[in-house]
């Protein structure tokens, strides 16, 4: 399926019914979802990106809950995720991720993305959440490249939904243009396990 060029468009990808997951550019601090997901450092403290995105938008009241987190747990590990209040912003949720730093691919760093994934879905649906919201964890400061995080991400998110009790919408809200075309890309070549056959796919296109 081509991507609409020079145009706002949103990518539905449906694995079940109702579950989808969709792919979409936009601010992730005003999406509206249970849970937004946090690209974190393991200090769980405020930095630049999406991280000091969210919390100058969600306000002090998370820092706060961090720094307790952070108190009584330490650092948090690459792979692992923690939720807190959302503070000001819409979500109830923001679940923090502390993906990994690229130093070339063979540290293990696909292995501690996916976790990173894995980890915010199961908290999301332990919480009872029905929809979660990430961003493309790790592809900032930390520098994991957007196609190789892509191939990751989108299979990682795909079986975690097919197996989740009450999640029932993964959004993947993107930066910029070009992510979105490569998440979307790496998205409609996904096929279904056991069968092989493609997902249900549809682009919608809006102003």
């Amino acid at each position: 399926m081509d991507q609409p060029t020079n145009k706002e468009y949103l990518v539905m990808h449906r694995v079940g019914d109702p579950d989808e997951l969709r792919l979409l550019r936009g601010d992730i601090t005003n999406y509206p979802s249970d849970a937004i997901v946090n690209a974190a450092n393991s200090e769980l403290l405020p930095g630049g990106g999406v991280c000091g995105a969210i919390h100058r938008a969600g306000g002090p009241a998370i820092a706060d809950e961090c720094q307790r987190i952070r108190s009584e747990r330490g650092l948090i590990s690459p792979g692992q995720a923690v939720a807190t209040t959302a503070g000001r912003l819409s979500a109830k949720y923001v679940i923090h991720a502390v993906g990994p730093v690229w130093q070339g691919g063979d540290q293990g760093e696909a292995q501690i993305l996916a976790s990173c994934y894995h980890e915010c879905m199961r908290a999301a649906d332990a919480l009872k959440l029905h929809s979660i919201a990430f961003p493309a964890i790790s592809t900032g400061i930390f520098g994991y490249p957007v196609e190789r995080a892509a191939w990751v991400a989108i299979p990682s998110l795909l079986e975690d939904l097919r197996c989740a009790k009450h999640l029932v919408l993964v959004s993947v809200v993107l930066f910029d243009q070009a992510a979105l075309d490569v998440f979307a890309a790496v998205a409609t070549a996904q096929r279904k396990p056991g069968s092989g056959n493609p997902y249900e796919v549809a682009i919608g296109m809006y102003e």
